[in-house]
């Protein structure tokens, strides 16, 4: 199962010329070579706030950029950072646009605070001239770059501080990448047969997205709540309870019953080395085995399995995708209905959410949507959640013509007071006029669901598609 909180790892290519390497000796600034490595540690320090840097050193020669090279893959970089220090023979850069194995990769060049020397009169100011012409070297390097049209590469230019901060975007969005290549979806029990909209190719899934799928079963799932160690259950709900209020509705035993189910999905989860579960919770065998709908995953100490409802793996891929990116809790919600007189949409959805966000309310309440059904279990609890105010980033990820497409737009969250009954939800407001936002989505042609995540996350957004070949729109 893949590691979801380490940072990203970066590759940080810096190249120079060795025909300028020895010059200035003697001089108050050093020699070329000493002035590119203090540059060069001022560099790989920026990177270092957000990133992993994985630096061999600069780069003069050809043997300097196969060892690089040899590094970036030793290290399984999930990007490399491409920088010219000045001018340079443009052997080494090439080669790296010949060799290097497909990785994302920004290219990006460095202007100076300041120019360090006003003219280039003497030893000392003619060597620091020299050294600060990565401009030359950025306007060579880009013709090739056209030419080898090397794809999820990405061009930035600016300060030292607006392009470390444009490659925290990207290294958010290029470490996605590596860890939907690395993750396994689980399918329980099926697709959902009244939403075909959602459906998409498992193959494309693998060959487009990254994850492979695993198809699971409700006996599996019966066999690992059965299993459960003795006080699991009791210990879980009575952590959920400390946690969160519970109103008058619970009934304890069912609350149990439910948790059991949480348990066993996530202890089946594990057992298959699954990091996503697409759980088709209304399918009607599952419902009439189990008697109920979980409605306690993330349990407590849960963080190695995310798991969304309705068997949409376009949503699943939402909600991984925005939570790899944006590194917290995410909920899955479908817009219900537009309030006109305010000027708001609702938007939630019954069954698993995740209601751990600390800024949202979480109550204890029974599933009104089936309490007066005849399942074993009916009305059982769940964790009905609201949503937090503040910025949001809505995510949609569905396919169309055998493309994923990647939709998305920052919406404001007001506050919501638990208002529909048996539904975790919100109330958000676009940043455009309502009807216009809603006939845009209508336009691109979307499905219902969503993944609803705190920030403003379009930018890596926007990179994650790129790098991915996805269709994006951004509302």
């Amino acid at each position: 199962m893949t590691d979801k909180n380490r940072l990203p790892a970066v590759g940080v290519l810096l190249i120079t010329t060795p025909r300028f390497r020895d010059l200035g000796q003697g001089t108050p600034g050093g020699v070329y070579r000493e002035r590119k490595e203090r540059e060069a540690a001022r560099v790989v320090e920026a990177l270092a706030a957000f990133s992993a840097p994985v630096f061999p050193g600069v780069v003069y020669t050809r043997d300097d950029l196969a060892a690089a090279m040899r590094g970036f893959d030793q290290a399984n970089v999930d990007m490399v950072f491409a920088c010219f220090l000045s001018w340079s023979d443009d052997f080494a850069w090439i080669r790296f646009l010949r060799d290097m194995r497909p990785a994302p990769v920004l290219f990006a060049s460095i202007v100076r605070d300041s120019l360090g020397f006003e003219d280039s009169m003497t030893e000392d100011r003619f060597v620091e001239f020299l050294s600060a012409g990565a401009l030359v070297g950025m306007l060579e390097a880009s013709g090739s770059a056209s030419r080898f049209a090397r794809p999820m590469m990405e061009r930035t230019i600016g300060s030292l501080s607006e392009v470390a901060a444009r490659c925290a975007d990207f290294a958010k969005a290029a470490k996605a990448r590596t860890a939907l290549r690395a993750s396994t979806f689980g399918l329980l029990p099926s697709m959902n047969e009244v939403m075909w909209s959602t459906y998409v190719d498992i193959y494309d899934l693998f060959m487009k997205a990254g994850p492979e799928t695993r198809f699971l079963s409700v006996p599996a799932l019966e066999k690992e709540i059965a299993g459960l160690p003795e006080g699991a259950v009791a210990r879980a709900t009575e952590a959920i309870l400390a946690a969160y209020e519970a109103d008058a509705t619970v009934d304890r035993i069912k609350m149990e019953a439910s948790v059991a189910a949480s348990l066993g999905l996530e202890a089946l989860c594990r057992r298959a080395g699954v990091d996503v579960l697409v759980l088709n919770d209304i399918e009607p065998v599952l419902m009439r085995s189990l008697g109920l709908r979980p409605g306690f995953t993330p349990c407590p100490g849960t963080s190695d399995v995310t798991v969304v409802p309705e068997g949409d793996i376009g949503g699943a891929l939402a909600v991984y995708i925005s939570k790899l990116i944006a590194g917290k809790s995410v909920f899955f919600a479908e817009p219900f209905h537009i309030d006109r007189e305010k000027g708001v949409f609702a938007a939630g959805h019954a069954g698993p959410n995740d209601y751990t966000d600390p800024e949202g309310k979480t109550i204890i309440s029974r599933d009104e949507r089936f309490a007066r059904t005849d399942y074993k279990h009916a009305g059982a609890p769940f964790a009905w959640h609201t949503v937090s105010p503040g910025e949001k980033t809505m995510v949609h990820v569905s396919q169309c013509a055998g493309r994923f497409k990647l939709v998305c737009a920052v919406v404001d969250a007001l506050p919501c007071p638990h208002h529909l009954a048996g539904y975790s939800h919100g109330l958000f407001r676009p940043r455009k006029d309502m009807t216009a936002f809603f006939q845009e989505l209508m336009d691109i042609g979307v499905t219902q669901h969503y993944a609803i995540v705190a920030g403003d996350h379009r930018r890596a957004l926007a990179d994650f598609a790129k790098i991915m070949d996805f269709d994006f729109r951004q509302l």
